[in-house]
């Protein structure tokens, strides 16, 4: 598709087949100035940096995410360096004595689920996760016991990292959260691989996701959109989420901003903004929409089935998909399989790319890939399976 504006990435190892888009995706050549350029505006502003990030990479970013997400409001948008420390900074909005009541599903991402595990285990937070299958009854479970009681967090995933499983109905989980609840949806695996459109949701739920993965930015570039009117303050809060009232007398009280810069933190790394900016700028300029590349996404997918048929190995087929065919998914492949641990080190000697949740072997596809790549992989699949 735009296989060849990622010459840098794939030339820095040519005999790796790389099909993690879900996990480290390679960054387009239109990224390596934009990582330069950080540097040279380090050296030419030096102390007044900030006035050109805030003035000018900041609300640039925003703005591509406000319209990728279909936010009414591009100032709404938080960064920070990983999607962790949103999640810590949510939870510290709450500040009631007794535990919190948490819903989610069983398969949220690491960011979120140790964290929560781990308040469960100190008794501040009492957790209740929805297993995912039946995938088909999922949306259906999920907001039933949304209704049975009186939640302080509802957490979910728009695509599930361990199946890659889609939720399309944001707007039904929404409707169905207690009105005091604070709703968040994980939206990680869903940014630049499949539309979103928050137009119904985004004024009542924070939708956490950042550049490492489909956005194509690498590393901190994580954003959090806000709810506009939220006026939460953050027991975890640094010096940037009073940003514009710095050089004012001091309050009696706590200052917050009255937009999304409440939730920021302190000094941070840059680059990944000037990064998500130039990946952003690129792909606008290509004409290729995300609809078009999640629909590259599914026709490479079913190549690699295909394939995966004609294999005909016991060891990884079809049959071994979470979820299975028929049912909404993003850009990657999960395979549940017994030796998932055997499989993943044959491939890896095949250089393959992938990764691997426990018993769950997970491809991804994405705009850096042609079809006769996925032909490569499946060769390479097959001498890993007879090897």
């Amino acid at each position: 598709m735009l296989k060849g504006h990622f010459s840098h990435f794939l030339a820095a190892d040519p005999g790796r087949l790389h099909f993690a888009a879900h996990s480290h995706h390679p960054w387009p050549d239109a990224t390596r100035a934009a990582h330069l350029q950080y540097w040279d505006d380090s050296a030419r502003y030096a102390d007044r940096k900030w006035d050109r990030i805030f003035g000018v990479t900041v609300p640039k970013a925003q703005a591509h995410l406000a319209r990728l997400l279909q936010l009414s409001d591009p100032a709404q948008v938080a960064f920070s360096a990983n999607t962790h420390d949103f999640v810590q900074r949510l939870y510290s909005c709450f500040e009631e004595r007794r535990p919190l009541r948490v819903l989610s599903s069983a398969h949220e991402f690491y960011s979120f689920r140790r964290q929560t595990r781990r308040l469960a285990e100190a008794g501040r937070v009492a957790l209740e996760e929805v297993p995912g299958p039946p995938f088909e009854s999922f949306l259906e479970r999920f907001v039933e016991r949304e209704r049975g009681a009186p939640w302080d967090l509802v957490f979910l995933s728009h695509v599930f990292f361990d199946s890659a499983f889609v939720v399309r109905a944001l707007e039904a989980v929404c409707d169905a959260a207690p009105e005091n609840a604070m709703v968040v949806i994980d939206g990680y695996h869903a940014l630049c691989a499949l539309p979103v459109d928050l137009t119904r949701v985004h004024r009542r739920a924070f939708y956490v996701g950042g550049g490492y993965k489909y956005a194509m930015a690498g590393e901190a570039a994580a954003y959090l959109a806000v709810p506009p009117g939220c006026d939460a303050r953050p027991l975890n809060t640094g010096w940037f989420a009073a940003f514009r009232s710095l050089a004012g007398p001091a309050d009696a009280d706590v200052p917050y901003e009255p937009d999304a810069m409440r939730f920021w933190g302190a000094t941070f790394d840059p680059s990944g903004l000037y990064r998500f900016n130039a990946a952003m700028d690129w792909l606008q300029s290509t004409g290729v929409t995300i609809a078009q590349v999640h629909q590259h996404a599914e026709e490479l997918q079913q190549r690699f089935l295909r394939g995966l048929e004609a294999v005909a190995s016991p060891r990884l087929s079809p049959q071994h998909l979470v979820p299975a065919e028929g049912i909404p998914r993003g850009n990657f492949l999960a395979f549940d399989v017994e030796d998932a641990a055997e499989l993943y080190v044959r491939l890896s000697a095949q250089q393959v790319a992938i990764d691997r949740r426990d018993r769950r072997l997970r491809f991804g596809f994405g705009i850096y890939h042609e079809p006769a790549d996925v032909d490569r992989l499946l060769e390479a699949v097959s001498r890993a399976l007879v090897g």
